[in-house]
């Protein structure tokens, strides 16, 4: 039974095969019961006359009806009614062909025909399951089966969370793990059935319908992308084990450890190397500061910062609700009494700035407040000036005043060649960092990287929420691409960044490849389990204010005179300085451009950063265009 069962054709014709038995028992028990064990000769003539037309019947009806599709292993109630209204169709068509082609049966014999072919054929299929060697222990139930990718100790977790809710989350019903040795092995009663190879085969032979990925210790690797795309073929809805050590932090209220896909996952990111003395020299005892603290990339450098043991991490947020999630959360992770306040205000208030530094005296600043959002400030062109420059300038001055020895900016990719307000005044703010990097004690440097994947706005949570609501996942054009990083990944690499004493440097991240929109919210779609434009729909809408179809990490004068770091995947821009009059000239045409929200503004900003080429609806400014050109 085991072989017939597992080779999908064989298993159909040996199905087939057993149900032909059963009907002609049903035909015969039928005869027997009528005549009260003593056939007429002429009737069982006429019967036998009669079988061929009856089997035909029957069995077109059972390979219409999808019979043969089932996995009856795991069949449910609606499998056995499926079988019920079958036989009832094939007993109506037999009775109306014995009307119409006089083929000399008792009518009650036909009745009982269909009522034992309901037995006898159904009776069979639950001996299979009941008395089958690979069934799940209790049976499946209403619980759809799920395979465990992994038969290590995270398979055995992921096993253990399933069983005890496996209406909600599945049932196990097997495993697939590389090593040789756990083969044909059991993990708490589950069985090893085959390798990661086999995934695509095993999910059709066992009727899969969710694969939980448990093989944690893989990370990013090629490895794990190979087995994701091997999920993909599938269609099954694939989500992935969380490592059990961040159960501290589980949310009580989901799923624990078990989380959808997001496209990180996909991403082939070696492991970052950290040169952990470096970061703990300039982190460990010291008081530190992070502005915009409750923010995506502001919340995981405190996060990353409290492995370091700093005397004091200063979370400065003007969003008291992020800011409020953020610290509960890091208590819950380090103890309540671990070295956190948190404090609201806004860069753009120099009064509440300098009352900070005060206080709590920063040695370390992390700058990670600012207007990100490129198509709102196209619409707020003088807010981006406000805040991202002049809030800038208000943070570099009092931290200036107030002896901090370090200050760490984060910038963007949209700072190169800029075709959006935002990316200009993150260029601007670039500037400063190399003026007050030069001109005061204050080690000042920025870092400069892509899109991160998961942050507050990006794409990857709008196209997952787009998904959950049946689409249509919208992607601004078929030709978008855009660098990506994870949120550790650039919390990481920026904490290394600053432990790199140059001061006035601007840094750019090593961020792979760039990424094609399309392709990513392709395989976001596998991941929940559909297939793009068939049962999940993709629509382009056009590309928004201010956005580009390429971005760049640096400009081609940059690219020239780059020059490396210590660490691989730090580099740094070799960008001119602006000199003192140029200085003094700027700041005053951005203070009078910000008291007005207009047009001005865009012109002002465009005066003072001469690559910077207002959008043009064409997704490439024009310097853009022109080197690309070139």
């Amino acid at each position: 039974m085991k072989f017939i069962e597992e080779h999908g054709l064989l298993r159909k014709l040996g199905m087939g095969l057993v149900d032909i038995a059963m009907i002609v028992v049903s035909v015969y028990v039928s005869m027997e019961l009528r005549f009260e064990m003593d056939i007429p000769p002429q009737h069982m003539r006429a019967t036998l006359h009669a079988l061929p037309l009856v089997l035909a019947i029957y069995m077109l009806c059972f390979s219409i009806g999808g019979i043969y599709r089932v996995m009856w292993r795991y069949s449910g109630v609606r499998d056995v009614m499926r079988l019920c209204v079958l036989c009832a169709l094939a007993c109506a068509l037999t009775l109306a062909c014995n009307q119409f082609m006089t083929l000399e049966l008792f009518r009650g014999v036909l009745v009982l025909i269909g009522l034992l072919s309901i037995i006898f054929t159904g009776g069979i299929r639950m001996v299979w399951r009941v008395f089958s060697k690979d069934r799940i222990p209790g049976g499946l139930g209403d619980a759809m089966p799920v395979m465990i990718v992994g038969a290590g100790e995270a398979g055995a977790y992921a096993v253990n969370i399933c069983n005890k809710d496996p209406k909600r989350l599945g049932r196990p019903v097997l495993l697939v793990d590389d090593a040789q040795s756990k083969q044909g092995l059991r993990l708490q009663n589950v069985p090893v059935r085959g390798k990661t190879e086999d995934i695509p085969k095993l999910v059709t032979r066992y009727g899969i319908r969710e694969i939980i990925v448990a093989i944690p210790s893989l990370g990013n690797s090629e490895r794990m992308q190979h087995i994701l795309e091997l999920c993909y073929e599938t269609r099954c809805h694939t989500r992935m084990l969380s490592e059990p050590a961040d159960a501290d932090v589980a949310d009580s209220e989901g799923t624990p450890f078990i989380r959808e896909l997001n496209i990180s996952d996909f991403l082939s990111r070696e492991e970052i190397e950290l040169d952990t003395d470096s970061i703990a020299g300039y982190l460990s005892g010291k008081t530190v500061m992070v502005t915009g603290g409750g923010g995506s990339i502001g919340s995981e450098l405190c996060r990353q910062i409290l492995r370091f043991k700093p005397k004091l991490l200063v979370i400065f947020e003007i969003y008291e609700n992020c800011a409020y999630e953020l610290e509960y959360e890091l208590r819950q992770r380090y103890g309540q009494d671990c070295p956190v306040v948190t404090l609201i205000g806004s860069i753009r208030d120099r009064e509440r700035l300098d009352e900070v530094f005060d206080l709590y005296h920063p040695q370390v600043v992390f700058h990670a407040a600012a207007h990100k959002h490129v198509p709102l400030m196209e619409e707020s062109p003088a807010e981006a000036i406000k805040n991202n420059v002049f809030g800038t300038l208000n943070l570099l001055e009092s931290a200036r005043e107030h002896g901090v020895e370090r200050l760490v900016q984060l910038s963007t990719d949209k700072a190169v060649n800029p075709a959006n307000v935002m990316g200009a005044t993150k260029r601007i703010t670039e500037m400063l960092i190399q003026r007050y990097g030069e001109k005061t004690d204050m080690k000042c440097m920025a870092v400069r990287f892509g899109n991160v994947l998961g942050s507050h706005g990006s794409v990857i949570p709008l196209m997952e929420a787009q998904i959950r609501k049946g689409g249509p996942v919208t992607v601004t054009h078929p030709d978008i691409t855009r660098y990506f990083m994870t949120i550790p990944e650039a919390a990481q690499l920026v904490l290394q960044a600053g432990g790199i004493a140059r001061s006035g440097s601007i840094f750019v991240l090593d961020m792979g490849e760039p990424v094609r929109i399309m392709d990513l919210a392709k395989k976001l779609i596998r991941a929940y389990g559909y297939e793009p434009n068939v049962d999940m729909p993709i629509k382009i809408i056009g590309l928004r204010p201010g956005e580009k179809l390429y971005e760049e990490l640096l400009t081609d004068a940059e690219r020239n005179k780059m020059t490396r770091t210590a660490h691989r995947k730090i580099f740094v821009a070799n960008v001119e300085p602006v000199g003192d009059e140029q200085y003094e000239q700027m700041l005053a045409i951005l203070r009078e451009a910000a008291e007005k929200n207009d047009e001005h503004a865009v012109e002002a900003i465009a005066k003072v950063v001469p690559t910077f080429h207002p959008w043009s609806g064409k997704g490439e400014g024009v310097r853009g265009a022109e080197s690309r050109a070139g």
